[in-house]
Order: C-alpha cells, then structure tokens, then sequence
C-alpha cells in the first residue's frame, strides 16, 4: 500500500518557518489547502492573514531576489495606470508604477504569478518587472486609483454632455431618446435629472427616490443600504422633474393615478452603459419615483468580491460546478441575493452551457443568458416558464423566487433529473429555509435528494479603508457580543471615521454567509419532519457558520464595525 505524496514544499514557506514567521504544521497545511483551492500560496497566506502583510511582503523580495516597496513612500501621482485597463489591474491584483522607455515596473504581492506579467506584456507591449508590495496597502491603491479615474471621467462631462447623453428606454431597440418640443425647452430640467442619476452612479448608489411632499421635495440615495438625502430642489419642480423620468422610462406621463414600470438605459461611454429600473407610484402629494440602478458590472465583480471566506467559497464552487442539484440562496430584500446568482451564472456562463433564467424583472442583461421576465396577465409564471425551460435542453435553470408549492416542485424535479436549479426565499437563516420548503408542501425526501446547497446572507458596510480607526471596548461587552475570551488579547476593533472618499466612514458593501450543504445527516432530520431548532444543531456539530459568526469574523478582519454587525444580524 502506497502512502499518499505530500505537496511539494514550497521554498517561500521554508524561509518563513526559519524567520519564525509561520508554524511548520501550519505552513504543511497551508501548501495543501492552497493547492485543492487553485489559489496561489501568497495568496493563501494574505487571504488567511496567517503572516503580517509587511514580513511576508520582505520575505517574498528576500525570497525572489526583487526589490521592495514600501507603498506609503510612493507617490500616486506618478502611477500611469491607464497604460493598463482596470479589467487586468482587477483580475491580476497588480498596479503599474513607473515606465522607463520600453520596461514596466509592477507593483505585485504574489510574483509567482507569472501569467499577470505576460498578459501583461501582450497589451501593453512594454518589458515589465516586478516590485514586491505590501498586499493590504496594494488593495486600498488599486481601489483609490480606479475610483479616481472614474469619477474624474464622469465628473468631466459638461452641461452639454449632460444634455446630450444617450438614453433608450426598453421598448426602442436602443433608439437614443431626443428632447423634442417643450421638453426641448425644458433643457435644465433634463441636466438637473442626468446630474442627479450620474451623481448617484459615482456615489455607487444602488436606488434614487425623488419624493414629493405638501409643500417640499426631497431626492435621496440609497448608498449601502441606508437612504442619504442629497437634494430638495423647490416643490413646483416636482411635477417638470417627474415627467422628464417618465419620458426616459417610456411612461404615460398623462396617467397620474396608478403604478406604472419601465426602463432605460443610459451610455456612459464606449465601454460602459448602465440600466436603470423606474417605478412610479401616486401619492396624496404626487407621485414618488423610485430608480434602481442596474449595473452590469456588479454582476461580474467576481466571487472573491462577494465576501466569501476561502472555506466558504470552495464550498459553493463545489455546488455551482455540479451537474446537478439545487442551490438556494435567502435572505431579506436588499441582502445581495441576485449578485450571488449572478456571479453564480457568470462562473457557469460557457459556450457549452445552456443557461435559462426567469425572473420578476430581469434586473441584469447577461450576453449568453436565455433571460425571460414573467408575465401574469398573459399566464406566463414562474411555474410556466419553468415547464418550457424543461422542453429547451437546459444545463442550468435560475429561477428568481420559489413563490409557490408548483414552482417549488418542478424546480425540485429538474434538479432529480440532471440540472442545476439556482433559486431564492425569503427566509431568515439557511436552517428555516428547510422548513419552509416542508410548509410549502415539498415531501421531505425530494428536499433531502434534490438540495444540494443553501446559502443565507446579509450585506453589511464596509468599513473605509483610507479613514477607519481602532476603537476601544471594554472586555465584558465583547464577551456578550460573541467573542471567545482567547481572543480578546489580539483582538483589533475598528470603527467609522468618515473621509473625502467615503460616505460617513463606510466605502462599499461585504457579504456576510452562512452555509448549509446537503448531507446524510442533514437529509434524516428532514425525513423525520425535524424542525428549523433541530437542523441549526445538526449544522452546528457539522461546522456551519452562523451569520452573527460569519459577521465578526469580518470584524475580526478589520473588513466592517461591530456596530454595522449588529445593525444587520442581531435579532
């Protein structure tokens, strides 16, 4: 009998056993995990903050004979990041510094990755040579860099520009929507709306309400999750302001009384168009509107964006990376559902994959995607669609809500019989998700041979990275936060601050997980009708993460405050 071989070990780990950076056993098991993951060994190592950034950083320079970079010295004014798109700065984690005739010098964490630096080289046709850097200190430049650039380029567009953007409603096949007439002569009124959407847009707004009063009106952002007002023009502008909405959205701006839902679209530039969603809604003072922004990009920042710890990720790319089986992901509105799915669908988005989806909207246009928005006044639900998915040879069929027993048994079907179902429900922890299958009348054995995964999220802020600052609390309230009390020695609390470059000291938003895959043991209690009390044990003594624990091991990180955790897990 032959004993299984050891991964090769990896001479960056031999120095750092030798400075007394890493433990033997630790460093064994980091190799092998980096391995199974597909996840370079520096990588692993920042990711699992297992050795400071500022050591690993010197021993990776010793290691490689390369020269090291202290990013704070450097200044950022000489960067020529535009010699390199965002989309490779993004995808390869590195930075362009400095350009001396035809050789370009990177910034990098991990220069092992030798594929960065030929692709690299392939765009630019530039020579380039890598400088080690801090990875923290790395990350927080990259996001400074690329924000700057793209809020300069927005910020750049003049009142002509603004008047001039292009814009198509839904329902025109891209024709670009022209002020004709007296809304020709409304021209500030139509640069005061493009201002307040491109303004919502560079604040990385995900919804603008424009709200009319008795005798005000207030315009707000929705900018991670919590509504900011930014503007209360005069309230005789409410009704010039509305209608112009409703003409980029295709709207009957002479019908005041009931809902009504469109669509546009605004072009940004070459590269970037971004949809918006509107949704009207009289009120005893007018109407109120209401414009989700939908950005494509969101759908592809990829699963290293969403927040997923590197257990928790290897554990979804299993599921996604089935033939079959269905995954469902819950959570309250607003807890980051369709950007899961979305990057979900995005990884399994290949020529040999048929992908189906059907949702209520569509909120994301993906080139690839079979998209199908329901219908019910022409009969075609959930539940009807899903039977004409079935007849088209899906591979992978999404589903944008399990809202009823029928769809949630042919759902269940498809997955018995060689598909992928991605869905959602609205439930409050991954346990209750169960259950709430077994209420909706779905036999228990089909739950416990078609769910493959079920993941529960919240989105919590995201803590500044350039203003964020150690905050001091007593040992007893972290206790009865959650802390273990072998923590609390180096436990590092950070909390808001507020900058230039934030929104009252939160820049951007974190997912924060739980995960319950489908076993044998998981699989009883459902047959026995076990309630939600009795699967949350069960998962337990299987290793599921709780959300309130998956939320302080982002504080542990550093990544948001304990306040923001409580704010959106404590019940």
């Amino acid at each position: 009998m032959t004993t299984p071989s050891k991964p090769p070990f990896h001479s960056l780990a031999n120095r750092l056993i030798e400075d007394g950076l890493l433990a033997e056993n630790i460093a064994r098991e980091a190799i092998a995990q980096s391995v199974s993951m597909r996840v370079p060994f520096i990588t692993f190592l920042v990711q699992q903050k297992l050795v400071n950034p500022t050591q690993l950083a010197s021993a990776v320079a010793h290691d490689f004979g390369l020269p090291l970079l202290d990013l704070d010295t450097f200044d950022a004014e000489l960067i020529p990041s535009k010699l390199v798109s965002e989309k490779l700065i993004r995808k390869h984690h590195v930075l362009p510094l400095l350009q001396k005739g035809k050789l370009l010098h990177l910034a990098a964490a991990d220069p092992t990755d030798q594929n960065a630096l030929d692709e690299i080289k392939f765009h630019t046709g530039l020579n380039t040579r890598c400088v080690v850097v801090e990875e923290d200190k790395l990350s927080i430049l990259i996001d400074h860099i690329l924000t700057a650039q793209e809020t300069a380029a927005l910020g750049d567009l003049s009142d002509t520009a603004l008047d001039e953007l292009a814009i198509s409603s839904e329902d025109e096949d891209d024709t670009n929507v022209k002020p004709t007439g007296s809304e020709s002569e409304d021209a500030p009124i139509v640069r005061y709306v493009h201002k307040i959407v491109l303004d919502a847009i560079k604040r990385g707004a995900s919804d603008i309400h424009f709200e009319p009063y008795e005798k005000s009106f207030r315009i707000r952002f929705r900018a991670d999750g919590i509504l900011y007002e930014i503007a209360s023009p005069p309230a005789n502008l409410a009704t010039r302001i509305t209608a112009r909405i409703k003409i980029m959205a295709q709207l009957d701006i002479s019908e005041r009384r009931i809902p009504q839902d469109g669509r546009f679209k605004m072009v940004l530039s070459k590269k970037r168009a971004i949809d918006f969603r509107v949704s009207s809604c009289p009120t005893v003072n007018g109407e109120k509107i209401v414009i989700r922004i939908l950005d494509p990009g969101s759908a592809a920042i990829g699963i290293e964006s969403l927040g997923f710890e590197p257990w928790q990720k290897d554990i979804f790319n299993k599921a996604i990376s089935r033939p079959q089986g269905m995954i469902l992901v819950t959570g309250p509105t607003g807890s980051g559902k369709t950007i899961t799915l979305y990057t979900a669908l995005n990884l399994l988005n290949t020529t040999e994959v048929n992908i189906s989806t059907v949702e209520d909207p569509v909120e994301i246009y993906l080139s690839g995607v079979n998209q199908v928005n329901i219908n019910v006044k022409a009969g075609l639900t959930f539940a009807a669609a899903l039977r004409a998915f079935l007849r088209q040879d899906p591979d992978v069929i999404m589903v944008g809500e399990m809202r009823d027993l029928e769809t949630a048994e042919i759902g269940v079907k498809a997955a018995q019989t060689g598909h992928l179902v991605l869905s959602t429900l609205h439930t409050n922890s991954a346990p209750e998700t169960l259950t709430r299958l077994v209420n909706m009348g779905v036999p228990g054995y089909n739950i416990a041979t078609s769910v493959s995964l079920i993941v529960a999220q919240r989105l919590g802020r995201r803590l500044c990275p350039h203003c964020k600052k150690e905050v001091t609390i007593p040992e007893e309230e972290l206790l009865r936060e959650g802390f273990k009390p072998e923590e609390l020695s180096t436990l590092k609390i950070l909390g808001p601050v507020g900058c230039d470059l934030c929104t009252n000291g939160y820049k951007g938003r974190i997912g924060l997980f739980e995960l319950l895959p489908m076993t044998e043991a998981t699989g009883e209690v459902i047959m026995r009708n076990g309630g939600a009390l009795e699967l949350t044990q069960q998962a337990r003594k299987a290793g599921m993460q709780t959300l309130r624990e998956s939320g302080l091991s982002k504080v542990k990180m550093g990544l948001t405050s304990l306040a923001e955790i409580n704010r959106v897990t404590k019940d």
